[in-house]
């Protein structure tokens, strides 16, 4: 078995460092930084006991959808290779590449993700479970454009799961899904998961678990500026807010201060100040329609092969393909 090495996605167009975004959105009010700071190996981590909590539903209901619709998926999509985008712990493509291996179907898995030590962790798992499948990860970031991402030859089916389309804004959202889309050649195709509007106590509930894992995952974003930044952000003075912005059909996460404090970033030089109950804007999570999620797609020029959910519509696996 040849263990491949990651393969590095160069950026195609200029994105914000973390340096960048700490002094652009952290240092002034409103206070913010984007999600994909989350995901060092710990976050990754975290965040795969998030989807094992009661509460939050999105994964479960989508394991539930793939693990019953995986084989007609892969009967649509015909794939030779499988690429996946924010990939992770890849925990939900096993229902993909088990019904591969089901129908025969032989293919090469692409994770695709930011943190290279999670990428070897999944490449060893998968090709130790499927010594038949190549594994070949790459390493990047997927909002910095894809004009040098890996493009095998033969029919692709590139996956974004897990309702990451929803950590975009409705322009975000649209323009990554057109990068998506331009990358494709006829007869590929792309699946996309998309958590859908609901009832706003249910929403509440997934991103407020009563185990505090959700709190976990979202102080651990005060450690990576701590370890990146070499900064002294004490966790236990923040805590965790997670509220329903209907107007927007979002969820906002945020890390609210609980006092009056000063953190050091020594590594650029500069110093925050926080008042008593200031808010940090962590992560939005926006919620689709039935239509909007085919919007999402058809805009960008794909045709609508099969839209999957569950009978309460709480989640929507939408496949599409490039005519």
């Amino acid at each position: 078995m040849v263990l491949n090495e990651c393969l590095y996605v160069n950026h195609s167009r200029n994105t914000n460092s973390l340096q960048d975004d700490v002094l652009q959105g952290l240092l002034r009010p409103p206070r913010s930084l984007p999600a994909k700071y989350f995901y060092d190996e710990r976050g990754s981590l975290l965040f795969d006991q998030i989807c094992e909590t009661d509460e939050y539903y999105p994964t479960r209901i989508e394991a539930e959808l793939l693990d019953n619709y995986a084989h007609k998926i892969i009967q649509l999509a015909q794939p030779q290779h499988i690429l996946e985008f924010g990939s992770g712990t890849s925990r939900k493509t096993h229902h993909l590449i088990l019904a591969c291996e089901r129908l025969g179907v032989e293919c090469e898995y692409l994770p695709f993700d930011v943190c290279e030590e999670m990428l070897h962790k999944v490449r060893d798992e998968f090709q130790h479970q499927y010594q038949w499948l190549d594994v070949q990860p790459l390493v990047g970031d997927y909002t910095a454009g894809l004009d040098y991402l890996h493009r095998p030859d033969g029919k692709t089916l590139y996956v974004f799961l897990g309702s990451s389309i929803g950590n975009f804004n409705q322009a975000e959202a649209q323009a990554f899904i057109d990068d998506v889309s331009s990358c494709m050649q006829s007869g590929d195709s792309l699946l996309l998961g998309c958590d859908r509007v609901k009832d706003e106590k249910i929403l509440h509930n997934a991103y407020n678990d009563a185990s505090g894992v959700t709190r976990d995952f979202n102080l651990n974003l005060l450690n990576v500026l701590n370890r990146e930044l070499d900064a002294d952000f004490e966790l236990e003075r923040f805590r965790h807010k997670a509220v329903y912005n209907s107007a927007d059909q979002r969820i906002e996460m945020y890390l609210v201060s609980k006092h009056k404090q000063e953190i050091n970033l020594n590594e650029i030089g500069e110093t925050l100040q926080l008042d008593d109950g200031e808010p940090i804007l962590t992560e939005v999570s926006h919620k689709y329609s039935y239509q909007q999620a085919e919007s999402l797609l058809t805009d960008a020029g794909l045709h609508i092969l099969r839209h999957i959910e569950p009978e309460n519509a709480w989640f929507s696996l939408v496949l599409a393909s490039k005519p």
